[in-house]
């Protein structure tokens, strides 16, 4: 634990590899399996990702989303919040309730990762921006390359050292292989074969949805020898999907979005990719420091989940008891008085 300016490895004397000790009380790892499993669960991840993610172009349409590249309003914004609240909000909890360095250290990379593709499918179920949702995706996957050195270099140099964290430059860019493919390939089967991207894009949800559910168990079951960190990472990671919802959301809103723009802002937010997080662990820390920092990314998928449910079932009691159609809600606008401002089309 060297990289770091403050440890806890000579609170007492417990072994080498121990992770967080108090008296003769130690939380040490035994074995690599979770890295083994994390590994197996990446590749498992990637090739999911690549089919949704070709299930969710086939939801797209060409011209609004070369229209969003020409007019990237919405992609600015969900750039600042991407960028701006989420870091900021991981650095402002971690001091706020002085956890360890090592768990201070993983909420901060989580707070600097771009957002997940699991994003797409919980815009897709809350009629969003599908063509802003993907390009966010995609811009927010790319521009990390840069944004995450330079987020983690502001928010984390006060518990380690600058070139302490590696950037999986590689995993970035196959992941934005998985994702940019897979969607071009479906705005192709939607132009030529409609009928088939509409039964693509039904199962690529179910599927998505399903593979969400799966992904938190298997997080459970793989990272359950971490729950002894403490209370404190429990109610980071409660609020901190909440507070990145929530502030994207706003901000979306007082710009003047439409609606369905700003859900579409306010998932592409605070949705996060947990597993470059436990990439990066995996590459820049010890066994001492992973079996403490993997818990964060897995209680953050967790409570991202349950956040994603709860708006996704308000949402659609919302709508059911307005009787209000998708195409509805997109022509319509906020407004700073509380009205709603009719978008011409």
């Amino acid at each position: 634990m060297s990289s770091f300016k403050e440890t806890t490895a000579n609170l007492s004397a417990c072994d080498d590899d121990a992770t967080i000790c108090t008296g003769a009380n130690c939380l040490a790892p035994t074995t690599d399996l979770n890295a083994k499993l994390n590994l197996a669960l990446s590749i498992v991840f990637t090739v999911m990702q690549a089919m949704i993610m070709l299930a969710m172009g086939c939801s797209m349409n060409a011209h609004k989303l070369w229209g969003h590249l020409k007019r990237p309003w919405g992609i600015v914004i969900g750039f600042l919040c991407q960028f701006g609240i989420m870091p900021f909000t991981a650095f402002a909890l971690s001091f706020a309730f002085n956890v360890l360095p090592v768990q201070a250290i993983a909420i901060n990379i989580l707070g600097c990762c771009p957002g997940g593709a699991i994003s797409n499918i919980i815009c897709r179920l809350l009629d969003g921006d599908m063509d802003l949702s993907v390009t966010m995706t995609a811009c927010s996957t790319t521009l990390s390359m840069g944004m995450m050195p330079l987020c983690l270099f502001i928010y984390t140099s006060i518990w380690t050292s600058a070139d302490a964290i590696q950037i999986p430059y590689d995993t970035i860019g196959v992941t934005l292989v998985a994702f940019i493919v897979p969607v071009t390939v479906g705005l192709c089967i939607k132009h030529r074969w409609p009928h088939y991207a509409k039964k693509i894009l039904k199962f690529g949800t179910i599927a998505g949805v399903v593979f969400l559910v799966i992904i938190s168990v298997v997080g459970l079951i793989l990272y359950q020898s971490s729950w002894s960190n403490g209370p404190y990472l429990w109610i980071i990671g409660t609020i901190y999907p909440f507070i990145g919802f929530g502030m994207s959301f706003l901000l979306a809103y007082f710009v003047g979005q439409p609606w369905h723009r700003c859900r579409t802002i306010a998932v592409e937010t605070g949705i996060q990719n947990s597993l470059l997080c436990n990439t990066i662990i995996q590459l820049s820390f010890g066994p001492a420091e992973k079996e403490a920092m993997f818990a964060f990314p897995v209680i953050y998928s967790i409570f991202q989940l349950v956040a994603s449910v709860l708006f996704v079932g308000g949402y659609h009691t919302y709508k059911k008891s307005h009787c209000l159609q998708p195409a509805e809600i997109e022509g319509q606008s906020p407004s700073l008085e509380g009205g709603y401002i009719e978008h011409t089309k």
